[in-house]
């Protein structure tokens, strides 16, 4: 082979990884965390919805390691970019109250799967 035809194959093989590289597509979770009730008594004509709220979610695998932990912004919103699997979201809580359940979640290869937690209040 000459000179100038194994250059020509590096310069394919290059842009070939090139390209695969930059055609990922990430996949991972995302969602937005509110805290209710607010109000100890909701009626009708005083809504009352819940607030955004700023918590530490970790995530763990199936066999309950953890994978990765994450801070929601102010707005309560969160983006967290995983490799595609079977995944278990687990809210933190400083105390007891307020706390939120343990949610299961898969996340499928070049997509973000929406898993949105609510945080009980204990206001009743």
């Amino acid at each position: 082979m000459n000179r100038l035809m194994s250059h020509a194959l590096v310069i394919i093989f290059l842009s070939a990884c090139t390209q695969s590289q930059s055609s990922t597509v990430e996949s991972g979770v995302e969602g937005r965390v509110t805290i209710g009730p607010m109000c100890p008594v909701v009626r009708l004509d005083l809504p009352c919805p819940d607030k955004p709220y700023q918590a530490t979610l970790t995530v763990l695998n199936p066999a309950g390691k953890k994978i990765a932990q994450i801070q929601t912004d102010i707005d309560g919103l969160y983006q967290l970019t995983l490799l595609p699997g079977e995944y278990t979201m687990q809210p933190e809580s400083p105390n007891v109250i307020p706390h939120a359940q343990a949610q299961s979640f898969t996340v499928l290869e070049g997509r973000y799967t929406m898993l949105d937690i609510v945080y009980d209040s204990g206001i009743r």
